[in-house]
């Protein structure tokens, strides 16, 4: 799964039937990434996840960004050992920057398959500030999953508040994908307390900040 994009850069001729996506910098890739990714293909039910590495988040600094080719390879190798996660960095093929538009563009080109959007209660709190955000919810189903810290804040947002009708129980998991949106869910689970933050502050500079230097 993790070669469906060759060296050119290919975009997959084909997708799974039930597919959720995890997007985000990753900068880099980490165990939180892998631990979600498992628990999202076992809970819902989903036959792949594909990690959509962005090549700049429209909300944080490029200043502290690792290469994207770097990224991409890290995220790679951690995900190497689980068949059912593609790795790629689908924005810059499709050449877009916003995550409304990626799923527009994916939603057009495999009309097939059954898209779930995953995020963390860290992104479910600051969702609002996206562009569209609103429209996200419209056209997929969502799977939030708890993060201690976050999670509380989170469910009481205003993505949360906008959404609270449209909110379905856990034992919907496995059908989630299947579900008319808006619909969504929160899942309270094991958790990972990996954070590519403090992974990139325990690092140092990061290879763009010391190509700068």
């Amino acid at each position: 799964m993790n070669d469906a994009i060759d060296g050119a850069g290919h975009l997959p001729a084909t997708a799974p039937a039930r597919v959720g996506i995890v997007g985000g910098s990753f900068n880099p890739a980490h165990s939180g990434h892998l631990h979600i990714s498992q628990l999202a293909l076992d809970i819902l039910a989903l036959d792949a996840v594909w990690w959509l590495v962005s090549p700049q988040n429209p909300l944080k600094a490029s200043t502290d960004m690792g290469p994207l080719q770097d990224r991409v390879a890290e995220a790679r190798a951690l995900a190497a050992p689980e068949p059912r996660i593609f790795v790629s960095d689908i924005e810059r093929l499709l050449g877009t920057r916003y995550s409304v538009d990626t799923l527009n563009a994916l939603l057009e080109r495999y009309s097939g398959t059954r898209w779930v959007w995953i995020m963390g209660a860290d992104n479910l709190s600051e969702v609002h500030r996206w562009k569209d955000w609103t429209r996200l919810f419209e056209l997929v189903p969502v799977a939030v999953f708890d993060r201690p810290s976050y999670s509380f804040q989170a469910l009481q947002g205003p993505a949360a508040r906008q959404f609270q009708q449209h909110r379905v129980s856990r034992g919907d998991a496995s059908a989630l994908a299947d579900l008319t949106p808006p619909a969504w869910m929160f899942l309270w689970s094991s958790f990972d307390p990996a954070s590519a933050t403090a992974i990139r502050d325990a690092q140092g500079p990061t290879k763009a900040t010391q190509t700068r230097e």
